[in-house]
């Protein structure tokens, strides 16, 4: 890829990031104010629990499929066919598990029983989830950033006619139905992003008979990068699975009362977290450029443009997390009202903050170890975090400082995984070619 196509790549995400996230303003606005502090609290609670479904279900498809599609070793249709075919069966399969061990997860691990029909609904979305993931790694593979650009401005526009229209009839009447239908409605939205991609496919890449079929040699090389790469995700939603399990328990043995736990735990994850992360829309899209094309560069052993990438990378993403960290950080009241209708979480901005400059850079780090082959390592490095992060945790709740024990493991997170993902790749290019 040319210079000036990587850039052009970048800047096509960047600006379809931009309309989407202002339309996520819109969203968590809407969705806010509609289910009110109760719904935001159900839905927090489960978060950490969907991501890691998500992570299993989709087995990190867009990263192999988008660095296998680059690299032009296999014919991109074999690959994007035979791997459908082999997840949807998956899936098919997870959510029967799913379906019986919802009760306990949320009766035995969550303490929150009545969450358990939101786990139910969580299980249908995922294989259509796991289809749009397929189809976003064959066009970022491809480098076609457009498809995944128009497929996010549709889903976010039907979530915001959802939210207007629909869901403030259903909420008034019941909160937990309300939250039910907001996590259902990606099943229309996963469709409408399905629909998107395969107007963009060239009609020779159309499905046809003889493509159902799951060939093992495709599903073996894809699945040699996806389980590394799934392995990391997976141990990183382990974490954030045990975050609120290890809180709640550890915090009410501490004497808290549950609506404490649940508000300030909202109020950490739902508005600080939330809105610290905004603008991570931006580093991810430089992400989703960065994989395919340091992947082909690897293949071609041009070890030059390895290091100029990564060192553009690292360049953009400093610099997003500085201005955004700083600009939050300065106007975190305003930005919570506007956003939310609250200042909830104010107090965890201003000790979050000063350190998510460091976070912006993890994921180009990471993202570039994968790309070279090196999703042990990285899976490694999360491992690691995790562990510090809920011994922390473990050891804080305990010493009565409330959520500020989840508040300074973060950090402590944050600082350690950036600075060995650093080093472990200072270590690979001093071992592989002079930096």
């Amino acid at each position: 890829m040319k210079t000036d196509t990587f850039k052009t790549s970048i800047f096509i995400l960047l600006i379809g990031g931009f309309i989407t996230k202002i339309f996520g303003f819109i969203i968590k606005i809407l969705f806010t104010r509609t289910i009110g502090v109760e719904g935001i609290s159900l839905y927090t609670i489960v978060m950490p629990t969907y991501s890691l479904l998500i992570t299993v279900a989709t087995f990190a498809l867009p990263v192999s499929i988008s660095k296998l599609v680059s690299e032009e070793v296999v014919r991109s249709k074999t690959i994007v066919f035979s791997t459908a075919c082999f997840i949807l069966l998956f899936n098919v399969f997870f959510i029967v598990l799913i379906l019986f061990l919802a009760p306990v997860i949320a009766t035995y691990l969550l303490k929150q029983p009545e969450v358990t029909p939101i786990i139910w609904a969580m299980a249908f979305t995922l294989p259509f989830i796991s289809i749009s993931s397929i189809l976003k790694g064959y066009f970022l593979g491809k480098f076609r950033v457009t498809p995944n650009t128009i497929s996010n401005i549709f889903e976010q526009l039907f979530r915001i006619f959802f939210l207007i229209f629909i869901l403030p009839y259903f909420a008034s009447k019941n909160v937990m139905l309300g939250v039910i239908l907001f996590i259902l409605v990606n099943i229309i939205t996963e469709l409408i992003s399905i629909f998107t991609f395969t107007c963009f496919l060239p009609k020779k890449a159309l499905l046809q008979r003889e493509h159902l079929k799951i060939q093992k040699n495709i599903i073996g090389r894809v699945m040699s990068i996806s389980i590394p790469n799934v392995s990391s995700r997976f141990i990183g939603n382990i974490g954030f699975f045990l975050e609120p399990i290890i809180l709640t328990n550890l915090l009410l043995i501490s004497g808290y009362s549950n609506d404490f736990i649940l508000t300030e735990y909202a109020s950490y994850n739902a508005y600080a977290i939330g809105l610290l992360t905004l603008p991570s829309f931006f580093v991810s899209a430089i992400c989703q450029i960065l994989i395919p094309e340091i992947s082909k560069f690897h293949a071609q052993k041009n070890k030059c443009m390895i290091k100029k990438r990564l060192k553009q990378a690292l360049l953009y993403s400093f610099l997003i997390g500085f201005v955004s960290s700083v600009f939050i950080l300065w106007f975190r009241d305003p930005l919570l009202v506007l956003l939310y209708n609250t200042t909830r979480g104010s107090d965890y901005i201003l000790a979050l903050a000063p350190f998510f400059v460091l976070f912006y850079l993890e994921a180009p780090l990471s993202s570039t170890l994968q790309a070279l082959d090196q999703s042990k390592t990285t899976m490694k490095i999360t491992l690691y975090g995790m562990i510090l992060k809920l011994l922390l945790l473990s050891i804080l709740s305990l010493l009565h400082i409330g959520l500020y024990s989840l508040v300074i493991s973060e950090i402590c997170n944050i600082i350690f995984v950036v600075s060995l993902h650093i080093r472990v790749i200072l270590k690979y290019f001093r071992n592989n070619f002079e930096i």
